[in-house]
């Protein structure tokens, strides 16, 4: 599959709504939640005033004309949280767009970035059935938390 991957543009912010509905992790046999789940203030923390904060960095996939997935990093107070100098990470794709590599190649981009840009660690959590655990682990990620039903990851960089 063909695919680009480059920074988002500023009038494309909005689509993060879009790629944090997806982030919801909802297992197999499981009706997805209403996207009002997104109005609840632990999910808005994801997105709410994006580029406005140090640490506000944001990959996307394009294919076709369209962008398909979207990898961002924040500082906040969220389920991966660690410490205030530590972004923390977030990740989806469209369904159809799973599984064939562009996530681990936007991960590894997004890394490059980080690092780059002089942050020591990034983080993030993941619910212990998502099948990313294994994708996070393949680029170097530790679970540091070991939660009832997430982890909370982190590679240093």
């Amino acid at each position: 599959m063909d695919y680009t991957i480059r920074k988002i543009r500023e009038e494309e912010f909005g689509i993060l709504q879009d790629f944090l509905y997806e982030a919801v992790y909802v297992p197999d046999g499981v009706e997805p939640p209403d996207k009002k789940i997104l109005e609840l203030p632990e999910l808005r923390v994801y997105i709410e005033n994006f580029g406005n904060k140090p640490g506000d960095r944001c990959l996307v996939a394009e294919t076709d004309d369209m962008i398909v997935g979207a990898v961002w990093a924040r500082i906040m107070k969220d389920y991966g949280h660690v410490n205030d100098e530590t972004p923390s990470l977030a990740i989806s794709l469209y369904k159809d767009y799973r599984k064939c590599g562009i996530g681990t190649e936007m991960m590894r981009q997004m890394l490059a970035i980080l690092k780059n840009d002089g942050f020591k660690r990034v983080s993030l959590s993941v619910q212990k059935e998502n099948y990313a655990v294994k994708m996070y682990q393949n680029l170097g990620f530790q679970v540091i938390v070991d939660n009832p039903d997430e982890y909370i990851m982190i590679i240093d960089l």
